[in-house]
This record gives structure tokens, sequence and C-alpha cells, in this order.
């Protein structure tokens, strides 16, 4: 009955009384005994190790979120990672951006002088499958640093000696990829997905091809049971701006996301940020149970709160990147109380011994009181557990850690295929075509969903378009001037394409975290993603030029002929849609949302200026005569005067005199005869072509860290 005994001392960390505990476990077995008992559904116990389906006790209102219950396991080999004698220095200059540092006026070769800050100091660890270490410790103290160290994620620092070891192999970026789950700290989800949406679409890009379309819906199936998401599957992920699920469950389903794939090492940084402390710890009982399911779960927490806290197999408690204790959560107090440091009664052992691993800025003689304390107590950790390979303390003193203590074996199911991504396997994922089909689905899928900014787009551009048109609507059935039929094609083409850029650019920001998450990851590559993007977003672009440019042709009385409507619209869209393509070039080259709308309305600008309506392309000098050839405001506008006034014929009226204006001389006028109208499409098209080379280009070279990220 070891089980028995285990899930009795669970209970009783919860809260519940000895009587509910043995109650409850009597229920529990003697529903194996019969097969079947109300408020339980089958169960299976195989002695010390147990896999069971999910429970649901009725008569007690209490329970928390049973952590008994496994819905699959990670049953291939046990893990180990290891951190070896780890010095990390980073240059904190290094971790300035880059346009931060030319807004101080510094010169490129006095970015990264500065000195170097030790992070790390000779730090040790080791942890199994079966256990979850928690890393905790004040602000600063270089938990991230850590994690990003182990994932290969760390940038702006240098690893000055040590190993960090998976499975006795050292780490690489490709070794990390396939055989680690990291948990970032923000979630970064499509908000207007659902949650089982969003994993299944997550399983069409991670799991390997050979899995057919009900073994993926099953492991999506699983991984919403074993993170208790049934009762939100169908409900939109949200965010700040989107209603949708609780932050606890958003967090639930960013663990989901990399659980899909089986990983046998987790690793989370600061999952419970955010999170009220009742969310924090079902949040944290659900790490707990997966760490049973035979992985490694390794998170980064600021101060934990005392039952959270019991939840963890080992500690690793850090100040200012030297390790003060390593070991079991449950003898920290003994630890520190050997050592002159015991815990005051009724204080949380969390709380009391980062604060008394804090360093105090507050004065310079505080700052060297603390951090001469926090030296002392990193030398007496460092002799006491410089004998143990594993450098964990142990009460007993003899080296051995109780892994029966720290973790259940759990049965291999046989049905089901373990998900470790080795290099045979690697090959087998989803590529090219399959790839691109998903995003396009899911890109389709998650805006067309956004029916609010579908709506204000579609609002703004019928609105401009009344505007424009009703202020040409009083002329009746009288032709335009033709002084005003020139002004009406230039400002029609130049208004509602500096819009779209804003659009673009602000969309493009919102995405670009994630974005570089699952680059990242290996979710999906640059070129499917480049193609879904592009062909993703056409739908919206042509409705958008429908809704303003249709109006104004017909309120505006322009050039009657079908043929000539045809070919404004498509001159409208080319022109629309080379300011889009520019508007992705721009957020992803750039990168903060303030500075790529600064570049793509200075890019606008000079192809508005060089259009040649403002100014006549013949007196303008070099520069901007080049210039204009690269504008597709310019080309636009030619092109429209070319299919306005090619076939009409205006009379003006001088005295008692009608002089007939043909409309070739008016173009003639503008200079917008000197290349035929073939020509402006094709340099439209060229130019829209080139953004989007350019865009790729950055994709694929630039990393597309969002602005809090650089």
């Amino acid at each position: 009955m070891g089980a028995t005994k285990r899930l009795s001392q669970q209970f009783s960390q919860r809260g519940l009384s000895t009587n509910q505990d043995v109650s409850y476990l009597e229920t529990y077995y003697t529903a194996n005994d019969h097969g079947r008992n109300e408020g339980v559904e089958h169960e299976e116990v195989k002695g010390d190790s147990f896999c069971c389906s999910r429970s649901d006790v009725k008569d007690d209102l209490f329970v928390p979120e049973e952590d008994n219950s496994l819905y699959f396991t990670y049953s291939g080999p046990a893990n180990v990672l290891e951190v070896k004698d780890l010095c990390y220095q980073v240059n904190l200059n290094a971790q300035i951006p880059w346009y931060e540092k030319l807004a101080e006026f510094k010169m490129p070769w006095e970015w990264n002088k500065g000195s170097q800050t030790s992070a790390m100091t000779n730090l040790n660890l080791k942890v199994t499958s079966g256990q979850m270490l928690a890393v905790i410790g004040n602000s600063g103290c270089g938990r991230t640093t850590l994690l990003d160290i182990i994932t290969c994620k760390d940038e702006g620092g240098k690893k000055m000696s040590g190993q960090i070891l998976i499975n006795g192999k050292v780490t690489t970026k490709q070794l990390v990829k396939m055989s680690v789950a990291h948990v970032r700290q923000d979630d970064q989800l499509l908000p207007h997905l659902t949650v089982r949406e969003t994993l299944s679409f997550i399983a069409k890009l991670r799991l390997p091809r050979s899995y057919s379309e009900q073994q993926r819906q099953k492991r999506v199936e699983d991984v919403i049971a074993e993170l208790r998401l049934r009762q939100c599957a169908n409900t939109k992920v949200g965010n700040q701006y989107t209603r949708g699920v609780s932050g606890g469950e958003r967090r639930r389903v960013s663990i989901a996301v990399q659980l899909l794939w089986n990983p046998g090492i987790l690793i989370l940084d600061e999952p419970t940020s955010g999170l009220d402390s009742f969310t924090a710890h079902n949040l944290v009982i659900t790490l707990s149970r997966l760490a049973r399911g035979n992985r490694l779960v390794l998170l980064s927490i600021h101060q934990p709160r005392s039952d959270i806290f019991q939840l963890f197999n080992l500690v690793l408690l850090l100040s200012s990147g030297a390790t003060i204790y390593s070991g079991t959560a449950k003898d920290m107090v003994q630890y520190f109380s050997s050592i002159g440091y015991p815990c005051p009664r009724y204080s949380n052992p969390a709380d009391f011994y980062v604060d008394l691993t804090s360093v105090n800025y507050r004065s310079k003689e505080e700052e060297t009181e603390t951090l001469e304390r926090t030296r002392s107590l990193a030398e007496i950790f460092m002799a006491k557990v410089k004998d143990f390979d594993d450098f964990l303390w142990k009460v007993d003193g003899n080296g051995e850690l109780q892994s029966s203590e720290t973790c259940v074996t759990m049965p291999t199911t046989p049905s089901e295929k373990v998900i470790k991504i080795n290099a045979h396997e690697a090959d087998e994922l989803p590529k090219g075509l399959h790839q691109f089909a998903v995003l396009l689905n899911r890109h389709i899928s998650n805006d067309f969903r956004d029916l609010t900014t579908l709506l204000i787009h579609s609002f703004e551009a019928v609105l401009m378009a009344l505007l424009i048109g009703f202020l040409y609507y009083g002329q009746g059935g009288n032709q335009l001037s033709i002084q005003d039929t020139i002004a009406l094609l230039f400002m029609k083409g130049s208004l509602t394409p500096f819009a779209v850029v804003l659009d673009v650019v602000a969309k493009c920001h919102s995405e670009r975290a994630m974005l570089f998450h699952d680059l990242e990851d290996g979710l999906y590559s640059v070129t499917p993603y480049f193609f879904a993007k592009i062909i993703g977003e056409l739908p919206e672009h042509i409705a958008f030029v429908v809704f303003y440019s249709v109006p104004i042709y017909w309120l505006a009385n322009l050039n009657p002929g079908v043929d000539n409507f045809f070919l404004n619209f498509l001159l409208m869209w080319l022109m629309v849609y080379c300011s889009r393509t520019m508007a992705l070039w721009m957020s992803a080259l750039l990168p903060t949302l303030q500075i790529s709308s600064f570049m793509s309305n200075a890019i606008f600008t000079a192809s508005y200026l060089t259009g040649g309506f403002i100014i006549r392309l013949d007196t303008l000098w070099a520069v901007p005569y080049w210039i204009s050839f690269v504008s597709f405001l310019r080309w636009g506008f030619a092109g429209l005067m070319q299919v306005q006034f090619t076939d009409l014929t205006y009379q003006i009226e001088v005295g008692n005199f009608t002089i007939p204006i043909p409309g070739k001389l008016i173009i003639q006028s503008q200079e917008s005869d000197e290349f035929p109208l073939y020509v402006s499409f094709l340099i439209l098209i060229g130019i829209s072509a080139g953004f989007l080379v350019l865009y790729y280009l950055s994709l694929r070279f630039i990393k597309q860290k969002s602005s809090q990220d650089w």
C-alpha cells in the first residue's frame, strides 16, 4: 500500500483531514476491487506504480484537482540534466538594444564596451526524470539566465567554464530542440482560436507525418484531459483585448502546446507570474503530476507560497548567481537551522530564506553587508556538498537520494508511441506543403474570427470612399472638370494606402513574438510561414480595395467604360498592395512598432512627393527624380491617368467658343504618357515583388524578436 501512503500524505498537504483522506482512499481502492463505485470511475492500480483516468469525488467540494490521474506519461528512457561548475559572465552594454544606443549617439565600436559582470559562479545541479526542481531567489539572482543557458537561448553573455549535459551529452541547440520543451514566461498564442483548435494546429505541425488524423486528435484530447482543460476546450484563448480563457487556463494551454510531443524534459520560466495564489497552486499541482509521469520538470519561481513550496522535490536557491542551497524542499529548513539560520515559526521558508539571501542596495553599507553574508552562505554550502556527485545536501550525509520519495514509476502504455524527436524522426516531421497548408488554415481561421478588426477596417474603407465620393457627387451627371478629375485620381490612389501601412505594421508587431518563438522551437520554417502569410491576407486585401475603390468610381462619375472600370480597380489593387508589402518589409526589418511606423511613413511620403502631382517630374532635381522611378504612387497615378483620359474628349468653353481637349493631351500635360499603360502594371507588380523578396530575406536573416526581447 505504498501508493496509499503517498496519496494520504498528498491529501494532508492540501489541508484535508485524516478522516477525509482515509475515507477517500478506501473509496479509491474499493472501486478497483469491485470495478465500479459511486463517484469514482474505473481506475487501475498496480503495486506502487499507477495510471488512472479522471476521478470525480462528488461528496467533497474541497478536494483539489486530483493529482492521482495521469492520462499519458513519458514512457521513454529516463533523462538526466546536469550543470557542472558553470561560470557565466554578461556584458550589460550588450543587453541594450542597438536602436537605444543610436539614440544615445554612441558609435558602433563603443556599443559593447564595458565591464563583464558575473551572472553564474561555480553552479552545479543534477536533476533526473520523475523530479521537479524549482529555482528560487530574489530578482536578478540568475533564475532566467540559468534557464536560457540550459536551453541555449542566452545572448550577450559568455560561458567562462563548466558544462551543461543532457544524458551525458553536451547541450547544443539541436539537442535541446530534440529533447527539451521550453515554456516561456509570456504566453504567445493566437487569441481568436479555441483551446482545442490551438492544440490541433500545433499537433499537425509537431507530430510526425506517420501519425494519422485520429492519432493526432487522440493526443490533443489526452493533453486537454491531462491539463484539466476540458471545461474550456471550446473557448477562445483570448488576450488583453479579446475575452477568452482565464490567466491560469491560458498558462496551461502554453504548457499543453509543449506537452503535445510528449517531451521528457519540461523547462518553465516563471509559470506562476501574473496568477493569483489559488490558480498558481493548481498549476504547480499539474506540474507535479507531470513530473511523476516520468518527466524531468525544471522551473523558475520568485517566492512561492508555502503549499506550493511543499510540492517541489528539489529546490535550488540562488543569490547573485551563486548557489546558497540545493537539495530537497523538505530538508531546506533543517539545513539552514544547522548553520545558524532557523526559520521562524509560522513563516514561509521560501519567503524567509529568499529575503535572507537578497542583496540590499539601499546604501553602500547594507549592500556590502548583505553581499558578504550571501558569499559566506555560498561558501558554507559548497564546503558541505563538494564530495557529492549531485551537489545535493542530504540529512544523512551519505550521498544517497531516495528516488522512491521523489517520483512514481509509471507503466508503459503499449498503444502509445513515445515521441522523442531523434534524428530519424526529425526527417519525418511535417515540412513544406504540409506546413504551408496548416499555417494557411490557422492564419485564416484566426483572422476571420477577429470580427471587430474586420468590421473596423471595412467601415474605414467605406467611410473614406463615401467621403470622397459624395464630395464629387454634387456634379450630378455632368463630367468633372479636368483639374478636379486629376486631383481625384491622385487622392484616391494615395489616401487609403497610407491607412493600410499603419494597420499592417501594428498587426505584424503584435504577431512578432509568437513568430520568433515558433521559429526558435522549430515548429515551422520561414518559407511556409511567408507564403501562408501572403496568401492568407489576400481575401482581406481584396475586400478592402473593393469597399474603397468601387463606390468612389461610380459616385464621382468616372469613365463609364467597363474595361476602364476593371483597369482602374486593378491599378488601385496594385497600389494598395505595394504599400502593404512595403509595410510587411519594414515590420520584419525593424525591431519596434515605432521605428517601423516611422520608416514606413517616410518611404510612403517619399513615394507621395515624387508621384507626379505635387510637383512636376521634369522639375525634380537628380535624387528625387531617380526616386520617382521606384515610387509606386507615380506609376499608379500614371496608369490611372491613362485609363481615365485616353478615350475621352473634354469640351472647354471659352466665351462663346467650345474648344475640344483630347484626353491624350491631358495625359501628355501631366507627363503620364512617357510609357505605355502595360509598363505601369509591370512596374507596380515588380515593386510589390521586390518588397516581398525583401520581406522574405528579413524574415530569413533577422531574428523576429518582439521589442521587449531585444
